[in-house]
């Protein structure tokens, strides 16, 4: 191993349920309004519009059960709980009819988003990076192998703050399934094992506060839980 002048940064990890093995997390993707009825409540026409990806590094995952900082330079900061696919082999190019062969397992995720800091972007035509790729923004709950629950195409995916329900809908209304967005995003880089892919979110996505106790979910994946930070906290 080479010789570095500083020290080498842990690898980002994400929890393997049922064990104590980690799954290593080299980049994080994520498709935008993924869904009819989010991508109308962000005043966009989802019949329109072909899937876009941007990106979140990936020392931002962070394990579910974390008590999370309220990010600075935001006053309006978004949950959006997303089906999380973890990619375990390697390829560009790939068909549809072949994707979820590169798939090694699914989990439950949660993109966090400084929705004012991306609204200025949009209105400036700049880059979201500072809305998304911040730390602490990419919430991933322990990821269940493919050998033990296949490939879900349906199942109720939600998410509550301090139990009332914000997010409530079905994996089959995603505009764009699994197999499509994998292929689409390795026609641009070529996946490789330890990339996440966040697969968009449903409608009903609203501001976090200091305090706030938030639950999402999907069926056959479990749960994913974290807090906001209290004041006192940060």
């Amino acid at each position: 191993m080479p010789k570095t002048v500083l020290p080498v940064p842990p690898a980002p990890t994400v929890a393997v349920a049922g064990s104590d093995a980690r799954f290593p997390v080299r980049r994080i993707f994520c498709v935008g309004r993924n869904y009819a009825a989010h991508a109308r409540e962000m005043g966009k026409d989802p019949d329109r519009e072909p899937p876009f990806f941007f990106t979140k590094p990936a020392d931002a995952v962070v394990d579910s059960g974390t008590a999370i900082p309220y990010p600075p330079l935001t006053r309006n900061l978004h949950h959006e709980i997303e089906l999380v696919v973890a990619i375990g082999k390697a390829g560009s190019d790939i068909p549809v009819e072949d994707a979820l062969d590169l798939v090694w397992g699914y989990g439950v995720g949660i993109d966090l988003t400084r929705r004012d800091l991306q609204d200025e972007a949009k209105r400036m035509s700049r880059p979201w990076d500072w809305s998304k790729a911040f730390d602490n923004s990419a919430l991933c709950g322990p990821l269940m192998p493919v050998s033990e629950i296949g490939h879900p195409s349906s199942g109720r995916i939600w998410l509550s703050v301090n139990e009332e329900m914000r997010q409530d809908a079905d994996l089959s209304e995603l505009i764009w399934p699994v197999a499509d967005v994998i292929s689409i995003c390795s026609r641009s880089v070529r996946l490789q094992p330890g990339d996440l892919i966040y697969t968009g979110t449903p409608a009903g996505v609203g501001a976090l506060q200091p305090g706030d106790r938030v639950e999402g979910g999907v069926d056959g994946l479990g749960a994913i839980t974290f807090e906001i930070a209290s004041e006192g906290k940060r």
